[in-house]
C-alpha cells in the first residue's frame, strides 16, 4: 500500500511516500481502508519533533483523524488513532473503541477532518453551563470552529478572536462576538469571561486570566504560560468511539482544502502557515 511516513524530524520536506505493508489488525482491532485523512497541528509538531508523542523516534506515520470502510464488512467508519503508525495511508489498524459509524449526511472529507476537532472541542467544554461566557481563542480554525457550535449549543455567549476575514463566517456559526486579535488586544475589549478555551498557547495563557471571572476556568489545549495559576486547566483529548458518535451530531465542518496523499508535504506547509479556515484534508 501508499503511506506517507516521517523518516527523520524536520520539515515538510521530510514527510516521504513509501510502499508500505498493509497492517494486520491486532486482537480487538479493525483494518480500515481509509478514504480520507484530516491534517491537524498535531501532525506538523510530532514532524518536527516540537512535541513529545508516538512513543518512538522515527521512522513513524502520522495521521490522527480518518474516514473509511472496515475492510472485512464493508461498515463505514470514522474515528482518531493515536497509534505510532498512523492513517496517512491506504489501510490503518484501529481500536475498535475508536471508530464510529461514519454520519451518513457526511463524506468521507468532511468525515475525516471531525474526529480531534469534535472530540476537543466536545471534552474541554463539557462543563460549560447556559448563560456562561466562553472566549475561544483560534476561533476560525479547525477546532475553533467546532468549538464555537458546541459552546453555542450548550447557551453560552461566545466570543471569538479570529482575523476580520473569518468574522462572518464565525458569525454563522453562533458567535456573538468576535475580535480581530491581529488589529486589538483582546485584554482590552473582553472582561468578565466564565471559560477561556485557548488553542494558541505560549503568552496568551496568561493575557487570558486578565479577562477571566476570579472562579472561572482556563483551558488550555495548546501548552501555555499561565500553568501556576489556580484557574489553569491543561487539557488533552481522549479518543473515544463512542464521544464522537455524539459530538459530531449536528456539527457544520468546514474544509478549506482537499488534497492528495502524495501532497502531504503542501498541506503541511499551508497548516503551519496559521492562515487556514476550519481544516485539511488529505484524500486517498
Amino acid at each position: 500500500m501508499k503511506a506517507v511516513d516521517v523518516r527523520a524530524l524536520g520539515g515538510p520536506e521530510v514527510l516521504e511516500l513509501v510502499d508500505a505493508p498493509v497492517p494486520v489488525p491486532g486482537p480487538g482491532e479493525v483494518l480500515v481502508r481509509v478514504h480520507a485523512v484530516g491534517i491537524n497541528a498535531a501532525d506538523w509538531k510530532l514532524r518536527a519533533g516540537a512535541i513529545d508523542g508516538l512513543g518512538a523516534e522515527p521512522p513513524f506515520r502520522l495521521g490522527l483523524d480518518f474516514s473509511g470502510v472496515v475492510e472485512e464488512t464493508g461498515a463505514e467508519v470514522f474515528g482518531l488513532v493515536m497509534s505510532r503508525w498512523g492513517a496517512y495511508a491506504e489501510y490503518v489498524a484501529v481500536p475498535s473503541g475508536m471508530v464510529a459509524p461514519k454520519p451518513a449526511e457526511l463524506d468521507h472529507v468532511e468525515a475525516a477532518a471531525l474526529p480531534t476537532a469534535a472530540l476537543t472541542a466536545s471534552q474541554a467544554l463539557a462543563d460549560v453551563r447556559s448563560g456562561q461566557r466562553v472566549l475561544i481563542h483560534a476561533a476560525a480554525g479547525g477546532v475553533g470552529h467546532v468549538a464555537v457550535q458546541i459552546a453555542k449549543a450548550r447557551g453560552a455567549h461566545v466570543i471569538g478572536t479570529a482575523r476580520a476575514a473569518n468574522h462572518d463566517f464565525l458569525r454563522a456559526l453562533g458567535a456573538d462576538e468576535l475580535i480581530d486579535h491581529t488589529a486589538v488586544d483582546f485584554t482590552t475589549t473582553v472582561s468578565d469571561v466564565d471559560v477561556v478555551f485557548d488553542l494558541v498557547g505560549g503568552e496568551y495563557g496568561r493575557r487570558s486570566l486578565e479577562a477571566l471571572k476570579p472562579d472561572g476556568v482556563l483551558i488550555d489545549a495548546q501548552g501555555n504560560d499561565a500553568s501556576e495559576d489556580p484557574r489553569y486547566r491543561r487539557f488533552y483529548v481522549q479518543p473515544s468511539g463512542a464521544d464522537l458518535a455524539g459530538a459530531a451530531r449536528g456539527i457544520r465542518v468546514h474544509v478549506s482544502q482537499v488534497l492528495p496523499l502524495q501532497d502531504a508535504v503542501k498541506a503541511h506547509e499551508l497548516g503551519e502557515s496559521g492562515r487556514v479556515r476550519g481544516k485539511i484534508v488529505l484524500t486517498v
